[in-house]
């Protein structure tokens, strides 16, 4: 007689999909790391990507500029994006007044310029409601597979 308290056995592991479980992909997430064509020095500093970009206002993002290019001195640095004055450009608040010109085309430069997103749920705001509240960083990660 069988004890009908047991419970019943388990059934052997779904096997892997490849058509279900996508590898992960730089290019199925927003926003994006872009390459930085020219910038405009100042107390805030213009970036100008080579294609169109999908930052936002609010959006922290971070330089990162080989020596070949210039502006070594505001490599690394960190800023909020303040405005969008194009689909290609940008103003983010950092103050780059002290540093070297940008050079758009040196002679030598095997990595390019690029402009990087980044966040982190530490500096985003909660939004307060009688439920569900979030954590909110504008422009953080939007996962955009195909599948």
């Amino acid at each position: 007689m069988r004890n009908s308290n047991l419970a019943e056995p388990m059934s052997a592991p779904i096997p892997f999909n490849p058509s279900i479980n996508l590898p992960i992909n730089a290019d199925y997430y927003q926003p994006n790391v872009f390459v930085i064509s020219n910038l405009s020095l100042g107390p805030q500093t213009v970036v100008t990507t080579s294609v169109d970009n999908n930052y936002v206002v609010g959006q922290l993002v971070r330089l990162l500029i080989p020596n070949a290019y210039g502006s070594s001195q505001i490599s690394g640095q960190e800023g909020y994006v303040t405005s969008i004055n194009s689909d290609d450009q940008f103003v983010v608040g950092i103050n780059s007044t002290l540093a070297n010109a940008f050079i758009p085309s040196p002679s030598y430069g095997p990595t390019p310029p690029q402009v990087v997103a980044i966040g982190d749920v530490n500096t985003g705001q909660i939004n307060t409601g009688r439920s569900g509240n979030l954590t909110y960083v504008p422009g953080s990660f939007i996962n955009i597979s195909p599948a």
